[in-house]
């Protein structure tokens, strides 16, 4: 799944490349997206998970854990029915733009609306605009950035990589400050139904439901916020 990558050395490429089109992380040993279609399995948990587009409106605050190559806002870009929303993505490890093109060329529905991402990509532009929907990446360690960011999202996409391989984006701690980022009665989606996920999900006051995954994934967890987390 999505998540960013750089090598340790800068001298060594991030990624290998499966098939020559599916982008793998060499620091977490993961692909960036779903071998059985990935922009299929992105609306499926992303979009359908949190109730989009329907739930969509003026304002509408979508955030994500893992942006990886874009894949997720490229899917919400083409389903939003032109209204002005806000789209925020934690990224540990961003990936250079010529590798993120690399691998969107294998979508190209989504590789046909990337060109204003890509370009502003290329000139390091972390905040930028996507047809009617205002984007920032911000860049770091979400254990670190997240608890210093003031928004609050409606729905969030969590697409780290693997709780497996990179348990760091999973912990109790970093779903509790999802929670606290989260508007009251929002929504979460992720591919993963890791039951230690899903419980510190639960623990920060969402109510989560295993639902049916796409392809080959038997599950995947979708749920809203119930319990509104003390923001002092």
């Amino acid at each position: 799944m999505a998540g960013g990558e750089q090598g340790d050395d800068p001298g060594q490429p991030a990624l290998d490349w499966r098939d020559e089109v599916i982008p793998v992380s060499r620091r977490f040993d993961d692909p960036y997206f779903s071998l059985n279609d990935g922009l299929a399995e992105t609306r499926h948990v992303f979009l359908a998970g949190n109730d989009l587009p329907a739930r969509l409106c003026p304002g509408f605050h979508v955030a994500e854990l893992g942006f990886g190559t874009g894949l997720n806002l490229l899917a919400l870009a083409i389903a939003n029915p032109g209204l002005p929303i806000r789209f925020t993505s934690f990224e540990a490890f961003p990936l250079p733009a010529d590798d993120i093109a690399r691998a969107l060329a294998h979508f190209p529905e989504a590789r046909a609306v990337a060109d204003p991402f890509l370009a502003a990509w290329a000139k390091g532009e972390t905040q930028f605009q996507l047809g009617n929907i205002a984007a920032e990446v911000i860049i770091g360690d979400a254990r670190q950035t997240l608890p210093l960011w003031q928004g609050r999202a409606e729905a969030w996409f969590l697409d780290g990589f693997s709780p497996a391989k990179n348990p760091e984006l999973w912990s109790p701690e970093l779903m509790a400050e999802v929670a606290r980022h989260t508007a009251p009665g929002g929504s979460f989606a992720t591919y993963t139904a890791a039951g230690h996920v899903r419980r510190s999900l639960e623990a920060a006051g969402f109510q989560v439901e295993r639902r049916p995954g796409h392809g080959r994934k038997r599950h995947m967890s979708a749920g809203r916020l119930q319990d509104v987390p003390n923001h002092g």
